[in-house]
C-alpha cells in the first residue's frame, strides 16, 4: 500500500469518526463525562496499584470515594444555589432599576459635556453592541442546553456515567494496551510519541485547571458570602467554574458582583471588599497555583482555548465543550509537529536538505 493511500485511510477514518460523533452527539454526554472522570482518576488508581492494591480494588475505593463526595457537595450546595437562582432571575428587573438610578448623575453629566447628537450616536452604538452581544450568548447557552441536560435527562448521567467510569478507570491500561496494537507498525513510535505529548499536555491543563476552578469557586464563593453579598454563593460559584475559560470568569464575576454591591450597598467599603475577595482568588491562581499546576508546558495558548471552548459550545453543546480541550491539544500538536517536519523538508528549503551542507 503507498504512502498516499495509507494518509487518504486515515483521513477517511477521521472523517467518519468526526461525523458519528456529530450524528450521536445528543447520548454523548454521559459517556464523555464518564471518560473524562476516569482519566482524571487514572493516577490516583495507578498510585494504590504500585502500593500493592489490585486494580479492581483500588478502582472500587476511588469510584466510590470520588461519587459519594460529589454526591454529598451536591446535595448540600444544590437547595442553596437553586434558590439563589430564582431569586436572582426574578430580581433582575429591580437590578438593572436601581442601577439605572445610580448611574443617573454620570450619564447626566455626560449630556452636559457631550452634544446631543453624538451622545444619540453612543447610545445607539451601545444598543447595538449589547443587542448583538446579549444574541451571541443567547446563541451559545441556547447550544449548550440543547446539547446537554435538554435532550439527555440528568438522570442518565448519574445512572450511567458512574459505570463508564467504574469500567473504563479499572481497564485503562488493557484500552491503552489494546489500541497501541492496532497502530501501523511503521509508524508507531512516532504516533506513541505525538500520544505523549498530548496527553501531557490534556492532563496538565484538565487535572491542573480543574484544581484551580475547584479552589477559585470555594474561595469566591464563601468570600462573596461572608461579606454578605446577596447571591454571593451563586455569583462565586459561577466565577470560579467560568474560570476554565481564561479570563472570562474573574471578568464575568467581578462585574456582576460589583453591579450588586452598588445596588444592595452602595458604599465603597463593600466594593473595596469585592475587589479584596476577587483580588485574593487571582493573587493565589495567579502567583502559585497556575504556575505550580499548570505551567507553561502546557503549551495551550489563553486565546486557543477561549476559541475551542466556544466554538465546541455552539456546534455540539456541552458535548462539545467537554471534547474541545483535548481536541485543541491534539490539533496543536500536530499543527507543531507537522510545521517541524516542514521546516526540514525540501519544500521549505527550495532543495535538498543537506544542499546548505554540501555547499559548504
Amino acid at each position: 500500500m503507498t504512502r498516499n493511500r495509507q494518509i487518504w485511510i486515515w483521513l477517511g477514518v477521521l472523517v467518519a469518526v468526526l461525523f458519528m460523533i456529530y450524528v450521536i452527539n445528543d447520548i454523548l454526554l454521559p459517556f464523555l463525562v464518564g471518560i473524562a472522570i476516569a482519566y482524571f482518576l487514572d493516577p490516583v488508581a495507578d498510585r494504590l496499584e504500585r502500593q500493592g492494591c489490585s486494580r479492581a480494588v483500588a478502582t472500587g475505593i476511588i469510584s466510590v470515594a470520588f461519587f459519594a463526595t460529589a454526591a454529598m457537595v451536591l446535595i448540600l450546595l444544590y437547595p442553596l444555589v437553586q434558590d439563589q437562582m430564582i431569586a436572582f432571575f426574578h430580581k433582575i428587573p429591580t437590578l438593572v432599576e436601581a442601577l439605572t438610578k445610580r448611574i443617573e448623575p454620570i450619564t447626566a453629566d455626560l449630556r452636559r459635556a457631550f452634544p446631543v447628537a453624538r451622545m444619540e450616536e453612543l447610545q445607539d452604538a451601545g444598543k447595538s453592541f449589547i443587542g448583538t452581544a446579549a444574541s451571541w450568548f443567547g446563541r451559545v447557552m441556547q447550544g449548550l442546553w440543547a446539547g446537554g441536560l435538554a435532550l439527555f435527562n440528568a438522570i442518565s448521567i448519574v445512572l450511567i456515567t458512574p459505570i463508564v467510569a467504574f469500567y473504563l478507570l479499572r481497564d485503562w491500561g488493557k484500552i491503552t494496551m489494546k489500541v497501541d496494537s492496532w497502530l501501523p507498525r511503521e509508524f508507531a513510535p512516532t504516533i506513541r510519541a505525538l500520544f505523549i505529548e498530548i496527553d501531557s499536555i490534556i492532563s496538565g491543563f484538565i487535572r491542573g485547571a480543574g484544581t484551580v476552578v475547584l479552589f477559585l469557586a470555594t474561595v469566591y464563593a464563601a468570600g462573596l458570602t461572608m461579606i454578605g453579598l446577596d447571591f454571593g454563593l451563586l455569583v462565586g460559584l459561577m466565577a470560579g467554574f467560568l474560570s476554565f475559560i481564561p479570563y472570562v470568569g474573574s471578568f464575568v464575576g467581578v462585574t456582576l458582583a460589583l453591579i450588586i454591591a452598588l445596588v444592595q450597598f452602595g458604599d465603597l467599603l463593600h466594593i473595596a471588599l469585592v475587589l479584596a475577595v476577587f483580588g485574593f482568588g487571582q493573587a493565589i491562581e495567579s502567583f502559585y497555583l497556575t504556575p505550580k499546576l499548570v505551567g507553561e508546558k502546557v503549551g495551550l495558548h489563553p486565546v486557543w482555548v477561549m476559541f475551542a471552548l466556544m466554538v465546541g459550545g455552539l456546534l455540539l453543546g456541552f458535548t462539545g465543550v467537554l471534547l474541545a480541550i483535548p481536541i485543541a491539544a491534539t490539533i496543536g500538536v500536530l499543527v507543531r509537529f507537522f510545521l517541524a517536519q516542514y521546516l526540514m523538508s525540501p519544500l521549505y528549503n527550495g532543495g535538498s536538505v543537506n544542499s546548505g551542507d554540501k555547499s559548504g
